[in-house]
């Protein structure tokens, strides 16, 4: 970590020496493991290693199963149910590997919660933050590409319903939609296409990550308080700091192992239960299930989707403004992706000073709100689009926007913080007096 003054590897053997200077592969070790760590990081701090063993598991699984699945429309959903019925362990690596990546949303979820929180987006992590964005970005495509494959009723009727959404794009859409398709409909060449860069994406995911570690290693990890480490010297920064190795891998490992036991629970005993049984029905061009769900985890954007319906104020408003350009369709393309994009540009909407939510009183009821929303948002993706669920989703879906375009602009004017702790050890002290006198500094 480059900003925070800390002991740096020096090889000692002559092995060491001589391997250190050709390829400084064991310095890049220890510094990474001996990085000086906020002491007092709290339990939302777990979730990195919660996504970290889920993109092994992801990519593991994946390759394991990509050897007996066949990307054919006519071939597709039996070679799922093979691996299913005749491969050894194969309903155990599918089961895994579906829900997986409910883990993966739901840990990715609770990181950026705890980011937008304790303000982990402020400066000088704005960078950190965008390839945080940039890292979900590509989870949704790889999580929807993968939904396709099993080639069920509604992987065939999602693929159908969310391609459709690029047709909607004035001037460009139907060519960008034909070309994503690989046709004009939803067919071989689109399941070919989706299990290709299904198969890709992950990688592109675990080079971002590389990148994302890399980003917050250079200006060091934020922590509950907001306060930043002292960085006048090293007996300062060691005040304020532990190395991540044995206090914060020990800690996460622990951590690690009890969201395993639920995770392993649900995988053995419950595995379909976050899945759709209409998916068991292979896909049928002819026969259209009464109602499409998205995955869980695409819940609340497929709300915020269908919520800007044409008799929507703003939406007639856009409409008559573009001269039709804009229609219902497309302005809820626009908010589902807005909704996104408002995400990424919080560290310029948000004016505070104080970066860490804990000592902004009314930022917590509005963030609270924000959370509850979400959680409705979830609720009316996967209710039927008609009324009440549409006026709700309209309602969540519009407070979305104004947390982020006004409530947090304007909160950092008129709010007043209470007084934050001088120092991350002074903080430490408050909160383990008893544990503060046996502490034993960074080494």
């Amino acid at each position: 970590m480059a900003g925070i003054p800390h002991d740096h590897y020096e090889p000692k053997s002559g092995a060491e020496k001589w391997v250190e200077s050709r390829l400084p592969v064991i310095g890049l070790l220890y510094n990474t493991l001996m990085i000086p760590t906020p002491k007092n990081l709290n339990w939302m701090w777990i979730w990195g290693i919660v996504l970290a063993f889920c993109l092994v598991l992801q990519i593991a699984t994946g390759i394991v199963l990509v050897m007996h699945y066949t990307p054919h429309v006519d071939l597709a959903f039996a070679s799922v149910e093979h691996i299913m019925r005749d491969v050894n362990g194969g309903h155990m690596l599918r089961y895994l590997h579906a829900n997986g990546a409910s883990l993966f949303f739901l840990a990715v979820y609770l990181h950026m919660f705890r980011g937008l929180y304790y303000g982990s987006y402020k400066a000088p992590r704005e960078i950190t933050w965008i390839i945080g964005i940039l890292i979900y970005l590509a989870m949704m495509a790889t999580a929807f590409m993968g939904y396709v494959l099993p080639w069920g009723q509604m992987s065939f009727w999602g693929a159908t319903v969310i391609t459709g959404l690029f047709g909607a794009i004035p001037f460009i859409g139907e060519g960008l939609q034909t070309w994503l398709l690989g046709g004009p409909a939803v067919d071989n060449a689109t399941l070919n296409r989706f299990f290709s860069l299904h198969y890709l994406l992950p990688f592109v995911i675990a080079a971002l990550v590389i990148v994302h570690i890399w980003a917050f290693h250079t200006t060091g990890n934020n922590n509950p308080t907001g306060v930043e480490v002292r960085r006048g010297s090293k007996e300062e920064a060691k005040k304020d700091t532990l190395p991540f190795w044995p206090y914060f891998v020990i800690k996460d490992l622990f951590a690690l192992s009890v969201v395993l036991l639920v995770f392993f629970a649900i995988v053995g005993f419950m595995p379909n239960y976050l899945g759709h049984p209409d998916n068991y029905i292979e896909a049928n061009p002819l026969a259209t299930p009464a109602h499409i769900v998205p995955e869980w985890y695409f819940l609340p954007f497929y709300a915020i989707l269908r919520a800007f319906t044409s008799d929507v104020w703003v939406v007639m408003l856009a409409e008559f403004i573009s001269g039709g350009i804009i229609d219902a369709k497309f302005f809820g393309v626009l908010a589902m992706f807005g909704a996104i994009i408002v995400m990424a540009i919080v560290p310029w909407l948000d004016t505070s000073s104080v970066r860490s939510g804990r000592y902004r009183p009314m930022f917590k009821w509005w963030f609270a709100l924000f959370i509850i929303d979400f959680v409705v948002l979830m609720w009316c993706g996967a209710m039927p689009a008609e009324p009440p669920y549409s006026t709700i989703a309209l309602i969540g879906a519009t407070y979305w926007f104004a947390y982020f375009l006004v409530v947090l602009p304007v909160l950092g004017v008129i709010e007043k913080p209470l007084p934050q702790p001088e120092t991350i050890e002074a903080d430490f002290n408050a909160h383990y007096p008893a544990a503060s006198k046996d502490a034993t500094p960074a080494e």
